[in-house]
């Protein structure tokens, strides 16, 4: 791949970026009122898509052999407790992920 090549890739990935991102505005702007069913979707889609990614990093987890799911069991529980506690997404997130790399790497 030439340099030209990757430069071209970038410069589309951006422009489709940008026009998803302005898209909404163009649709919903001015004085017409954003449709019950997208303001419902902005309410459940970030749960439910927080629900998948729970799902996801847990279905390969194996509760039979060592270490039995312990490093992802106290590192969901540091999650919920930072968030909790904070009410920071970001502090809970970066919490869970340290505190499961510290158990994988230096006590499981």
């Amino acid at each position: 791949m030439s340099n030209v090549h990757a430069m071209l890739i970038v410069a589309v990935a951006g422009i489709v970026t940008a026009a998803l991102r302005f898209l909404p505005f163009l649709i919903f702007g001015g004085d017409r009122k954003t449709p019950a069913y997208i303001e419902y979707l902005g309410k459940v889609l970030p749960y439910a898509i927080m629900a998948m990614l729970v799902v996801f990093c847990l279905k390969n987890v194996s509760l039979v052999s060592a270490p039995y799911g312990l490093p992802e069991l106290i590192s969901c529980a540091m999650v919920v407790l930072l968030h909790v506690w904070k009410r920071n997404t970001l502090l809970s997130i970066i919490g869970g992920t340290a505190c499961y790399m510290i158990l994988v790497q230096l006590v499981f």
